[in-house]
């Protein structure tokens, strides 16, 4: 069944994905806190750091060598110190020239154990993300329900201030009232007077200052005859601290009878879901931390998810669509629980394959086995990073107690696309090994390697392990779950290479949550879509064949005894999971589609439906051809990775720039 010879043709950009991503992919044995698998495969971890092709002008765009964003540290900051609002820095631009060099750095499937296909069909060149609108991902709720956003009106409710509340005061008094509200200014208190004083107009002041303005307080005072709004600190500052926690956010305000969560659905455009969130906690002033969601979603792709948020009304998240680009918010409702990471069912993706080679018989060929036998689960390049460390290096490091290594491999000067102050930074610390120099360098801290700086500096080079626990810890997990990544990928193929798309005796499957070894008698009750394979720790089993020996030389050729996958940091001892080998993607369908246009839609969104567009007339000849095509998979799986079964091609950012180049030039 098994090709080995991957076609790879030119003009393919064939690049990062929005996997389908909570990360409950894999059946844990032990009950682990819901957090520290939060970057399963989230990931994010360019975090502000990393370099970005976004300005390269052309096709190469579509490379998207992810402004991070995606692998590298899943870039949760509300554990940080600072208020976890992303600076919006302008992006430098990068050469174009040199790009394609830069990117000769970067990892290849073959660095990452990815291998093998499970199809016969030929393969065939295509491009994937030229425009971001060509990638389409809606997730699917717990209860199966696809996200659509199709109703933009606001729940009615009593309690709603009126609409003049966005209106009322005017931009100093916001100001005025948003510096008093931060402690920034000196004054206890501001006075706004009310020029024409009515009850009604009073009671929208102080609804203003209050649903805008949480932690302030209100009260009407007269002075030589006039009347004013003085808004003041409940009880100075601990009680803003108070009010901005999680578990007390305005509870003035609140309705009783009402949900604490608002859940609505959010259209997003070329942001991840943690950018979006911190954009939409700043216009509301808010802390990115009250807002929850069921996966992340990358950014470069149009996505629909659902979000919930605490005690933020429907109303003022609905006045945000009057002032962001890019978001589109609605099918409000108020519910008792926030979102869960994890819950969701997995996402439904709409992708277009622009300017194909295949044949229409290669494409049914391809499209077919995609439906009937499905994909080999491997974690996608972007699980490894898209620098010349790749992220599994640094997470083995890490398993073997290889302190000094791993600062090492985060701050040493490296070769490839990187931002000139990283670059900078990085001399500076070859050359002077002092922490508060190099971080001197970087106008960016938030990104790991300024955290990291930062507690070298705090707790001095004695002691990286503290050093490195300044890093968000899901940030921290994320290396070592990508070294878990790189051995299944390299176990998963060397699976298939010795027995081949049938099970086997001593192959494993899930019994609910526990794994069960396939005997020689059993071997026909199971198909190859049962099999899954670990991911190692100390709290799983390994095949019993010869597959289990060659989990064993890996470890033992990376200095890690399989036998004791305890860390003697607990945070970095790996329980393992299970995951299986092939997905059989749901809801397959798919049409070639003719066009003249590289710029136009080929199909409809959300918005566009919502705007009343009609969906696009294809002609029944044109100078290119796209494949559309439409299937759903579970969580933690990869797109990119069923992709590239169909084309038979390397997805990794190095292997398409080289490709490209020479034919962009």
């Amino acid at each position: 069944m098994e090709v080995t010879g991957m076609s790879l043709k030119r003009g393919s950009l064939v690049v990062e994905d929005n996997d389908s991503e909570a990360p409950v992919e894999e059946t844990k044995k032990q009950k682990v806190s819901s957090d520290c698998y939060l970057t399963k495969s989230q990931d994010g971890l360019e975090s502000d750091c990393r370099s970005s092709s976004e300005n390269i002008p052309g096709p190469l765009g579509a490379i998207s060598v992810g402004k991070g964003k995606k692998n590298s540290d899943a870039h949760l900051e509300e554990e940080e110190e600072e208020d976890g609002l992303s600076e919006d820095g302008e992006e430098e631009e990068e050469e174009p020239e040199s790009f394609a060099d830069m990117m000769k750095h970067g990892l290849t499937e073959l660095d990452v154990g990815i291998t093998k296909f499970v199809s016969a069909h030929q393969g065939f060149s295509g491009i994937l993300k030229e425009r971001y609108s060509d990638f389409i991902v809606h997730e699917i709720g717990k209860d199966g329900q696809i996200s659509h956003l199709d109703d933009l009106s606001v729940p009615v409710d009593e309690e709603d201030p009126s609409e003049n509340v966005f209106t009322v005061l005017t931009a100093e008094e916001k100001q005025q009232l948003e510096e008093l509200q931060l402690f920034k200014n000196k004054e206890a208190s501001v006075a706004i007077e009310v020029i024409e004083d009515t009850k009604e107009k009073r009671t929208i002041i102080h609804q203003a200052i209050k649903s805008l303005f949480p932690g302030l307080e209100t009260k009407t005072e007269d002075r030589e005859g006039r009347k004013y709004i003085v808004a003041y600190h409940a009880a100075g500052k601990k009680a803003l601290a108070k009010v901005r926690t999680t578990a007390d956010p305005r509870k003035h305000s609140w309705p009783k009878s009402r949900g604490s969560y608002c859940h609505f659905v959010l259209y997003k455009e070329n942001k991840d879901t943690m950018d979006a969130i911190n954009v939409l906690s700043k216009y509301l002033r808010v802390k990115p931390n009250i807002f929850s969601y069921m996966g992340t979603k990358d950014k470069r792709a149009i996505t629909v998810q659902e979000i919930a948020v605490l005690k933020i009304s429907a109303q003022r998240l609905a006045h945000l669509n009057k002032c962001l680009m890019n978001f589109k918010l609605g099918n409000f409702s108020y519910q008792k629980n926030p979102l869960k990471l994890g819950e969701l069912q997995g996402n439904h993706f709409t992708v277009v394959l622009r300017n194909i080679t295949g044949t229409d018989d290669q494409v049914q060929q391809a499209m077919n086995s995609l439906k009937e036998i499905g994909f080999i689960n491997y974690y996608g390049m972007q699980r490894f990073g898209t620098t010349a460390v790749p992220t599994y290096q640094v997470g083995r490091a890490i398993l073997q107690n290889s302190w000094t290594e791993v600062m090492d491999l985060i701050l040493k000067p490296r070769p490839g696309a990187e931002k000139g102050y990283l670059v900078k930074c990085r001399e500076e610390w070859a050359k002077t090994k002092d922490p508060a120099a190099a971080l001197r360098k970087l106008p960016v801290k938030r990104c790991v390697e300024g955290q990291l700086l930062r507690g070298l500096s705090k707790y001095g080079m004695k002691n990286i392990v503290s050093a490195f626990g300044i890093i968000p810890r899901n940030n921290r997990l994320m290396y070592i779950h990508s070294y878990q990544s790189y051995v299944w990928n390299n176990m998963v193929s060397k699976r298939i290479e010795d027995y081949g798309l049938k099970p086997v005796p001593g192959d494993l499957v899930l019994k609910g949550a526990t794994a069960t070894y396939i005997e020689e008698e059993d071997v026909n009750n199971y198909s190859i879509h049962d099999v899954v394979m670990p991911l190692p720790g100390f709290d799983v089993i390994y095949p019993k064949h010869k597959i289990s020996e060659a989990y064993r030389e890996m470890l033992t050729a990376d200095n890690l005894d399989i036998d004791n996958m305890r860390h003697k940091i607990r945070d970095y001892s790996l329980s393992g999971a299970y995951r299986k080998i092939i997905i059989r993607p749901q809801n397959v369908s798919w049409e070639v589609v003719a066009y003249d246009d590289p710029k136009i839609p080929l199909f409809n969104t959300d918005v566009d439906n919502l705007e009343g567009k009609p969906p696009p007339v294809f002609a029944s000849e044109g100078k290119y051809r796209a494949l559309k095509m439409d299937f759903s998979l579970p969580p933690s799986t990869y797109a990119t990775m069923a992709i590239r079964e169909v084309l038979k091609m390397d997805t990794s950012i190095k292997n398409q720039t080289q490709l490209n180049t020479t034919w962009l030039r």
